[in-house]
């Protein structure tokens, strides 16, 4: 074990800098040439793919608005059938 001041080299954020950019660059042309389908193959697919996943959102959307007006309008028909029963008893406490 050394005990002694930390000496660093000059230039490591230069160099660090230059690695950097040829691990990208290499990583690039890697992914470009490994790429399993063209451009036009993986736009096309993703543009199907977000046209697949709005259709999804729509339906969602549509089940959920048919539901609700299910649930509104079984509420109303509970309101007016609770409306009847106690109209006898609000009558009678109402009359003078």
């Amino acid at each position: 074990m050394r005990i002694g001041k930390y000496e660093s080299s000059d230039g490591t954020a230069g160099t660090a800098i230059t690695f950097l950019l040829i691990g990208l660059g290499v990583g690039a042309a890697l992914g470009l040439l490994l790429a399993p389908k063209t451009g036009r193959q993986l736009r096309k697919d993703l543009r199907r793919s977000y046209d697949d996943a709005l259709e999804t959102a729509s339906d969602w959307t549509d089940e959920a608005k048919d539901r609700f007006e299910e649930v509104v309008e079984k509420g109303a028909d509970l309101a007016d059938e609770l409306r009847a029963k106690t109209k006898p008893l609000s009558d009678l406490l109402r009359r003078p």
